[in-house]
């Protein structure tokens, strides 16, 4: 038996998924570390391709197993998915697919597994045409996409719901966000091109640079130099939106990773900003970015629905609310989402949204701006509850946002995913009077 198997910690790693991890973080703390760099890939492209297309692989194995697996051989189950995955999506020689994946059972001390591993991929292989051929009738499976988010989207978005489901399994560009304290977006431009790289500058953000393949931040010298950050296009737009002025108390009230709060700085950095974050892992990755940027700002583990432990009494002439969501126009860059999230979260995340509002609108000073932001695609969290918000505060005005990107809605404007190679975001500016 070989040292180790990739497709073993692949399956390792999604059945921790599916028991509430978030991928990226149980990827990080697998051992795929430990592997080869080329053999780390693997197990990243393995967990990230059988999530983005789980409901169409689940489908296809329903059907080719005599009998459901007990519930207790998750690991098993993601073995099975992700031999699938390869035959049906990767650009590995089935013999290869197939043995290698079989041969993991034993890594995973199923030996008595090997013979239905086999079974089923060699009998996905014989009929792996007429599968294809039949999936346009079943939509959760030939959309890759759970049904209740189906239904979601169709119901929100009924001219668009089609090109928004394929957008949300394809593989998303890599973003950069120039550091405009440390570099101009042309100096980077050069710099990255001198090294190979192929990039082009963003269509919509003044500070945006577009990878057109893949690559380790990590090897570019100018990373660690905080020279860029890695942040999607639409993220970038919220620090032009909320328009920071030198002096300005600015209050970033959900902050973590910091990526917005940075983007504030790097466009102003005489702003007063307080960053918060009710995790206290995740306001350490603030200090990072901050730390890595040169940039400085007031951080702190805090609530925001509750401001009367951390406000102090302060006023703010900018809110930015980039709000707990559903998460449902990142999918194509966190496809484990399709795993973890139910109906019943939305509920639940639109109730979260509407106390954040409540809680921190007296916190904005007269003549101030609070801008809302989500990265859901659903209307419930995003266009209907700014409707809700403003009904019940004479004091709240949406401010119309003139912009090439996007769909105009009242209020606020929507960034559908994959819409000029964007990621699915929300916005709305409102004006307290």
């Amino acid at each position: 038996m070989s040292r180790h198997s990739p497709r073993a910690l692949a399956a390792r790693v999604l059945a921790a998924v599916w028991q509430g991890a978030r991928l990226d973080e149980a990827l990080s703390k697998s051992a795929s570390g430990n592997f080869p760099l080329r053999d780390a890939a693997l197990v990243r492209e393995l967990c990230y391709g059988t999530l983005r297309f789980q409901p169409r692989l689940e489908y296809w194995l329903t059907g080719l197993l005599a009998r459901p697996l007990d519930a207790r051989e998750a690991e098993l189950h993601a073995l099975l998915l992700l031999g699938l995955y390869q035959l049906s999506e990767m650009r590995v020689a089935p013999h290869a697919a197939i043995g290698e994946t079989v041969e993991a059972c034993r890594h995973l001390s199923k030996p008595w597994a090997v013979q239905l591993a086999n079974a089923v991929l060699r009998r996905f292989q014989r009929e792996q045409a007429r599968l294809m051929t039949e999936l346009p009738q079943h939509e959760d499976a030939y959309y890759a996409h759970p049904r209740w988010l189906l239904e979601r989207i169709r119901a929100d978005w009924p001219d668009r719901w089609r090109e928004i489901l394929e957008a949300g399994n394809q593989r998303p560009p890599l973003t950069l966000r120039v550091n405009r304290l440390r570099r101009t977006r042309a100096a980077l431009l050069e710099e990255l091109a001198a090294a190979g790289i192929a990039v082009q500058p963003c269509e919509f953000s003044a500070d945006g640079v577009v990878a057109l393949e893949p690559f380790d931040v990590r090897t570019q010298p100018g990373f660690a130099a905080g020279h860029f950050s890695v942040q999607d296009e639409a993220a970038q737009l919220a620090a032009e939106l909320l328009e920071p002025r030198a002096g300005m108390r600015v209050l970033d009230a959900c902050a973590a990773p910091g990526g917005k709060t940075c983007h504030l700085l790097e466009c102003c950095p005489q702003a007063q900003v307080l960053a918060l974050d009710n995790d206290a892992e995740r306001v350490r990755k603030i200090h990072q970015n901050l730390q890595r940027l040169g940039l400085s700002a007031e951080v702190r583990v805090a609530d925001a629905t509750h401001p009367d432990t951390w406000g102090g009494g302060r006023s703010f002439e900018r809110i930015l609310l980039d709000a707990p969501c559903s998460a449902t126009g990142v999918i194509r860059r966190h496809p484990d989402i399709k795993a973890r999230r139910r109906s019943a979260a939305v509920s639940a995340s639109v109730a979260v949204q509407a106390r954040m509002l409540t809680a921190l609108w007296p916190l904005l000073a007269s003549g101030g701006k609070l801008l809302y932001v989500t990265c859901s695609l659903l209307v419930e969290e995003n266009a209907a509850q700014v409707d809700k918000f403003l009904a019940a505060h004479a004091d709240a005005r949406a401010l119309p946002i003139a912009a090439h990107w996007g769909v105009a809605l009242p209020p606020g404007r929507q960034i559908l995913a994959g819409e000029s190679r964007m990621d699915g975001f929300y916005y709305a500016c409102l004006h307290k009077a």
